[in-house]
């Protein structure tokens, strides 16, 4: 039976070559983005700025509406289609869209190194990655064997391959889904298969391919079952991320406690945070998570 570890745990990001995280406080964050610079909104900022000068070259204005809108404002140019950025082998393209971030989610970083470390030593897992977006954390799984990604925006996905050829890994044994994440998990169960790890990065609200409406609080217990039911005691591990929510990270770890219950392993807990560059640098708090290994 799996154990749940109550004392949360920090996951905490740096910076790399192409991204940083510069500055942050008064509800907002300065990032950079290769040669690139980005103010965008962060409410857990509540700090006062470390500098006292951010030249960026652009800034998401938020709507008035606290679950989106806004817009971007540039005082500097910034290329229309993107501009490639790399971590490792990986390489993707960072473009600002309309949804205030750049085409990817830097926090997860430690995500991507944690799930590698998770399957070392084990020959041609198979895993999966639901809600993959622009596929990221789908290039990075895709070191240690085959990886079904999927996602309802055929727009992600599309920018996900483009990804897999810009990091010269189009030949890589990996499935492009574009379908509904909860009903391609309920054909999986139903088809008898199995994963040796699992990611999932739902969003608060959303809507599948065929108008197929998502509620983080109503929909999330049932697809995390269905995962629980893809695995096995060999399998090593289950990722689960979310944002933007009023709830806890101990909320989440119960899920998995429950769902989970069959397996052997730890679950635990915590928050997704990035460290400020130079010296003293603060750590920004980005999302919670919960997690099973069996490692």
């Amino acid at each position: 039976m799996a154990v749940l570890d109550l004392q949360p745990k920090l996951m905490i990001g740096a910076g790399w070559d192409d991204f940083g995280l510069i500055d942050s406080g008064h509800g907002r964050k300065f990032e950079r983005y290769g040669d690139h610079r980005f103010v965008r909104p962060e409410p857990q900022a509540m700090w006062a700025p470390r500098l006292s000068d951010w030249q960026a070259h652009g800034e998401f204005v938020p709507g008035s509406d606290e679950d989106g809108g806004g817009k971007w404002r540039f005082d500097r140019p910034v290329p229309r289609d993107g501009w490639d950025l790399s971590r490792g082998d990986v390489r993707f393209t960072a473009s600002c869209t309309p949804f205030r971030h750049l085409g990817f989610f830097p926090d997860m970083a430690p995500v991507w190194d944690w799930m590698g470390e998770q399957l070392a030593g084990k020959a041609e897992a198979a895993t999966l990655n639901l809600f993959g977006y622009t596929g990221v954390g789908t290039l990075s799984l895709s070191d240690h064997g085959a990886v079904t990604h999927v996602d309802a925006s055929k727009k992600s996905v599309a920018q996900a391959r483009a990804n897999a050829a810009l990091s010269g890994m189009e030949s890589r044994p990996i499935r492009w889904i574009v379908d509904d994440a909860a009903k391609f998990t309920a054909r999986e169960v139903r088809r008898g298969k199995r994963y040796d790890g699992i990611i999932l990065d739902p969003p608060k609200f959303g809507r599948g391919p065929e108008g197929e409406v998502w509620r983080l609080e109503e929909s999330l217990p049932g697809l995390v079952r269905d995962c629980a039911a893809l695995l096995d005691g060999e399998s090593r591990f289950l990722f689960l991320t979310v944002y933007a929510v009023r709830m806890s990270s101990l909320a989440l770890a119960g899920l998995l406690e429950e769902a989970l219950r069959h397996l052997p392993g730890t679950i635990e807990h915590g928050d997704l945070a990035i460290r400020e560059e130079g010296e003293g640098g603060r750590v920004l708090p980005t999302a919670i998570f919960a997690r099973w290994s069996n490692a």
